[in-house]
């Protein structure tokens, strides 16, 4: 009885001794693990901002978009923001994937600090940016400066995500050289497109890289503007008009913004409106601002296919 006793004892220290071994190696490899997801958590590198060479997060997560445009590029590569503007969210391109994104005024920092980003994108010369330094690392980027295809490559390299950039642009320019194909041989080759959008006071007509659909029929479908749209809008990316003067700017077929952002479209019930050739023809095609105020890719593939459906269709009529 005592050696099985003996025996009894001798067995469950073993068992406890394994035990307590196990317990200390899953406790050291779990301690290691999550050193090592803090320590990458902390790397950074310097990326060439604008103002000059920043610190930035080696590979940022917690990426807040104070500036409308860039959302969708940050969704295309992989990276959901923790907050946005509420020009964004308003998309019917990008709502749906922006859902779990922080809807932030671009003067709330308080709420900005709460969602902790760790990088920060907005616009060059926003007055707010010394501020968003003070909460996280922050790059501005000038609109201007990039066309549509550049603006996503910078953000690849922005995100350490290069590869990912430039794949989705080899496979955008290889779906729209199809698209243009397509088009063209609906519509021809000599014809030419004006888009109109009034905001605020103002109509504008707009150039080949200032979004509501340009980047796409201009860049990608090679569809003509008007010589008076291309001397005058392609530089500065848009022309304030009169209504009056719309129909100097007409091209064969019109795109008319229209949505919450549009003031008013109170001109396409004027004579002078309903006596221009494209209107009398038919080819006046109205998409939604809200959603066509992007040029990211998810925006630009949504555009793509609803213009070359809408050219296409009239073509057919």
């Amino acid at each position: 009885m005592k050696k099985n006793k003996l025996f009894s004892i001798l067995s469950l220290l073993v068992i406890m001794s394994a035990l307590f071994l196990a317990a200390c190696s899953q406790g050291a490899e779990e301690e290691t693990e999550n050193e090592s997801k803090d320590s990458a958590a902390s790397e950074t590198r310097t990326y060439a901002s604008e103002e000059g060479d920043i610190e930035i997060p080696a590979n940022p997560e917690r990426v807040a978009v104070m500036a409308a445009t860039y959302p969708g590029n940050f969704l295309e590569l992989g990276v959901t923001p923790v907050a946005i503007t509420d020009w964004s969210a308003k998309s019917k391109f990008l709502g749906d994937q922006l859902k779990g994104a922080e809807v932030i005024a671009p003067d709330d920092y308080e709420t900005l600090l709460e969602v902790a980003p760790d990088l920060i994108i907005t616009y060059t010369g926003d007055e707010n940016m010394a501020k968003y330094k003070e909460i996280a690392p922050t790059i501005g980027l000038t609109y201007e400066k990039y066309d549509y295809i550049e603006q996503h490559l910078e953000i690849g390299k922005i995100l350490g995500k290069e590869e990912e950039a430039q794949g989705w642009v080899d496979e955008w320019n290889a779906k729209a050289e199809e698209a243009k194909k397509k088009v063209q041989e609906a519509i021809g080759t000599d014809v030419t497109a004006t888009v109109v959008e009034t905001f605020g006071k103002d109509t504008y007509v707009y150039g080949q890289n200032w979004g509501r659909g340009t980047e796409v029929i201009y860049q990608a479908l090679g569809i003509k503007a008007p010589e008076k749209v291309e001397a005058e809008a392609f530089g500065p990316g848009y022309k304030a008009i009169s209504a009056e003067a719309i129909p100097e700017y007409a091209g064969d077929y019109i795109f008319v913004g229209e949505g919450a952002n549009v003031s008013s479209s109170t001109f396409m019930e004027t004579d002078l409106w309903k006596n221009i050739p494209a209107v009398q023809e038919g080819n006046v095609i109205k998409f939604d601002s809200d959603s066509f105020y992007f040029n990211d890719p998810i925006s630009i593939e949504k555009e793509l296919e609803f213009i070359v459906d809408a050219l296409t269709e009239k073509a057919a009529q």
